[in-house]
């Protein structure tokens, strides 16, 4: 499939100049691209040089470059070069393998509702009072227990496994071998425990003793909102008693792990391997960048912003922007390290300056 150039600009709502019946085939960085692709120079310093000794005849620029001069039969202008690549990736993405209606070799249980113009792919399984949205697109060997609910729309690819109580809403994509649903990791001891014991005294296990682990079971199920995403391996587990849940507009990366009970609010954005432990409350529009981990019990305010590895242990109000482990303010945090960094030379100076009070007090002497 080819795009003129004229439709892209338009899709993008951008300035476009030169030939706008030039058709490209595919986007590519400026220094591969040839005659049909549309290269991605929007940064002069990144990418200028490489679109000078390129094949390329159109491309995205960046403002106040001379197309011509580049050697450009055409050339689109835009203002915010990763929203331009937003739209440019949706349009240009041929979008997953979809069958159509249900392959031979998927298994539906007799009352499951499978909406219109749904796609099941082969192996899948789908349980007893399952439903599935219309225009749900599910891959190869999904399974999805019996009770869950896909709203519609949904994009759920290959091996992803959706527990009993599962409730999605709808236009999920979910990446492949996910886990939605499964149990949370809840247990405890007939008698008080020595982790009990140290949570409340901050490192005296006292006269606790080792016993056996009873489980909890999870009974909650998971309750997920409009326009999320599902990066491949993440797992959500159920809550104990209430839903855990995720809000609309949520996005979680590859390997995220949230724990059971956990609410996380709207529009957020968890980057890979984020860990929330279970009871955590997370408010709407926290970014948490990668290796975060969240403690059990604590809130998380709205518009928090954690920057990669940051280990938060305690309640972090709104607006913070954290770093570290344990998390700080980010300019606090940058501030201890600077001064981590200057303790070679005080240990010198102290040295120095102990040595001199020394000859002092023999001189004296």
């Amino acid at each position: 499939m080819t795009h003129s150039i004229a439709e892209i600009a338009r899709a993008l709502g951008a300035e476009m100049v030169g030939d706008g019946e030039y058709r490209i085939a595919r986007a590519a960085e400026p220094a591969g691209a040839g005659r049909g692709d549309l290269a991605l120079a929007m940064d002069e310093r990144k990418y200028g040089a490489a679109l000078r000794s390129a094949q390329a005849e159109a491309a995205v620029l960046w403002d106040g470059a001379d197309w011509r001069e580049l050697g450009l039969v055409a050339a689109i202008f835009v203002k915010r070069p990763r929203v331009a690549m937003a739209s440019l990736t949706s349009m240009l993405d041929p979008g997953a393998d979809r069958w159509e209606g249900i392959h031979p070799s998927a298994v539906i249980a007799q009352d499951a509702v499978i909406g219109a113009d749904a796609a099941i792919g082969p192996f899948c399984v789908i349980g007893p009072g399952a439903r599935i949205g219309p225009g749900a697109r599910i891959g190869a060997h999904v399974t999805i227990a019996g009770g869950a609910i896909i709203g519609a729309g949904a994009r759920i690819a290959d091996g992803v496994r959706i527990a009993r109580n599962v409730r999605i809403g709808d236009r999920i994509i979910c990446q492949p071998n996910a886990v939605i649903g499964s149990d949370g990791f809840s247990f405890v001891t007939p008698e008080k425990s020595a982790v009990e014991q140290v949570r409340g005294t901050l490192g005296d296990r006292g006269d606790a003793t080792g016993q056996s682990w009873l489980r909890i079971h999870s009974l909650g199920g998971v309750e997920i909102g409009d326009d999320v995403e599902i990066g491949a391996g993440s797992t959500i587990d159920a809550g104990t008693i209430r839903a855990t849940g995720i809000g609309s507009g949520t996005k979680l990366d590859n390997l995220v792990h949230v724990g059971h009970n956990v609410q996380v609010g709207r529009d957020c954005l968890l980057c890979g391997q984020v860990g929330i432990a279970g009871s955590a409350r997370i408010g709407d529009r926290v970014v948490l960048g990668g290796q975060c981990g969240v403690s059990d019990n604590i809130f998380v305010g709205d518009d928090v912003i954690a920057g990669g590895a940051t280990k938060i242990f305690s309640n972090a109000p709104a607006g913070r922007v954290l770093l570290g482990s344990p998390a700080l303010k980010m300019e606090t945090h940058v501030e201890a390290w600077k001064n981590i960094r200057r303790l070679g030379r005080l240990y010198e100076q102290v040295a120095d300056l102990r040595a001199r009070i020394e000859r002092k007090d023999r001189d004296r002497d």
